[in-house]
Formats: C-alpha cells, structure tokens, sequence
C-alpha cells in the first residue's frame, strides 16, 4: 500500500459531534457543537473540549468554569449543524430549534432535554495551545435517558444512533462490524471449533474399526470356537424357512429359505451341549403360535 507525505494535519476521524451547552450566569445561554472533544482520564473522570477564544461560548466558559456535553443522535443532526455555524450573538440557539433546557445537578449551564446523554463539567485546567484552547475539566455526573435502559438495567446507548463527524459530514448509525475484544475471541473460537472436528473425526474413525472388525467377523469360516458361515437363501420380499445345526464347542451354518409374505413357527431341537436345529414354518398371512 503506498502512502503519500502530507504537511501536519489533524486526520483522526470519526470524531463525536456533541453540543455543549453553557451559560454567563447572568440568564444567558448558548449551545455550541463541538468535534474536538473526548475522555482524558477514567480515574478521576474527566473530559475535555477545544474551543477557539474567537467564539461566543469561549467568554462564558472562561467565566464560570462549567459546561455541559451533550451526546447527539440523528435526530438532532439538523441542530447539531446549526449551533455550529450560528452565532449566540445573533440568535437564542434554545428558542431557535425548539430544544428543551432542563437544570443540571451540579453546575449553573442548562442540559439539552433531546439529548440522550448530558455529561455536567467543571474545568481543572485551561491549556492555551494555539488556535484552540483545551478545557480540561472533571466529570461531575452524567444524566442518562431511560429509554435506553434495558430489563437488566444496562445503558444501550448504541441504540440511540449517535452522530459522529467525518471530513466535513454528519454519520448515523452504520451497522455494527464488531465488539470489544472480538478480534480474539475469533480466535478463540477458531480453536475451539477446531477441537470439535478433531474429536468428530476420532469418533467416526473408531466407528469405522469397529464396523471392519464386525465385518471380518461375519466372513469367518465355521471351526471349532470361531463364529461360523452366515447364509440366506430365497426370493426377494420373502419371510422363510430358519435353519440352524453345528456341532458341540462350534457356531454352526445360518440357512433361509421360505414362500412369500409368510411369518412362521419358530422351533428349536437338538441334544444337551450343542448347538440345534431352528426352525420356521407357515401359512400365508397368518402368524402360528
């Protein structure tokens, strides 16, 4: 695979696309989409976003020190796209797109009702970097939407069609190419299948000695103490004649022979220590007893 050389760039895509939402603490607020965000650390959690100080939410974080990230679906893709090319200087981004603000637990920024996630932010720490600013900040709590709770109390939040940006377009949902951790279990379970034909095949081997010992068996000439000749003789379809005679201490020979469609009497005859006679005999479409 050949690649080009290109000069320094930001290439990580997709990238979430989130609307942040912030106040002045003096009754107004704003919402601003924001690609440049993610997770910094587990333990503590915390988060952050890059905003350019030429922006009308710059000054309101800068002032309180709180925000507000609120994940976004395909539904709000309209609004998503909206709080990021429209000024708060010039319209009530709120009032605007007819979305509902509902009061965070922990800091003064409003949450986005719509939003199937809000994840309330203090800052810790600005980094000034260039053209944007990082806002390193704690997590503080994060409000998830029930409708995405399943029986077992765990957060679908796959279900919700998060909205990702990418090289200037907004993606939805997509289907799923795989999980965590998958890229191992296939190998687990490439071994695991592999155990299973490999015991099939054993099986049928062992099942395929033991029918060539049966049949070496069945061929075996009648002397004293080995099996002897198995015979049948008549017509296609036909129940018949059962003969059986041998010598002391030996298997002897196994006879058919008979009429159409009769079942027949069976008898046994012969001296102590031998092998006797059996025999069966009788009529056309009745059983003798």
């Amino acid at each position: 695979m050949a690649k080009q050389l290109w000069k320094p760039g930001n290439m990580i895509y997709p990238l979430p696309a989130v609307m942040v939402s912030v106040t002045d603490g003096e009754g107004n607020d704003n919402i601003i989409t924001v690609a440049w965000t993610g997770t910094v650390c587990t333990n503590p959690a915390m988060a952050y976003i890059s905003v350019r100080p030429s922006r009308y939410s710059y000054d309101m974080i800068r002032k309180t020190g709180e925000f507000v990230i609120n994940l976004t679906t395909e539904k709000l893709a309209f609004a998503t796209d909206f709080c990021g090319v429209r000024s708060g200087r010039d319209v009530d981004k709120f009032r605007k797109l007819n979305l509902t603000k509902e009061k965070a637990q922990f800091v003064s920024a409003p949450m986005i009702g719509e939003a199937p996630v809000s994840i309330e932010c203090r800052v810790r720490e600005v980094k000034e970097l260039g053209s944007h600013d990082m806002f390193l900040a704690d997590v503080l709590a994060v409000h998830a939407d029930e409708a995405y709770m399943d029986k077992n109390n765990r957060f679908r939040l796959n279900d919700a069609g998060l909205l990702v940006y990418s090289h200037g377009e907004y993606l939805a949902g997509g289907r799923k190419v795989g999980t965590f951790g998958y890229s191992v279990k296939r190998k687990q379970q490439k071994k695991q299948m592999q155990k299973k034909l490999d015991k099939k095949s054993d099986r049928e081997s062992d099942s395929e000695a033991e029918m060539a010992e049966m049949a070496g068996k069945l061929k075996t000439s009648g002397k004293p103490g080995m099996s002897g000749k198995l015979k049948m003789s008549g017509k296609l379809g036909m129940s018949g004649k059962l003969k059986m005679s041998g010598k002391p201490g030996m298997s002897g020979k196994l006879k058919t022979s008979g009429k159409p469609g009769m079942s027949g009497k069976l008898k046994m005859s012969g001296k102590p220590g031998m092998s006797g006679k059996l025999k069966t005999s009788g009529k056309a479409g009745r059983e003798k007893r």
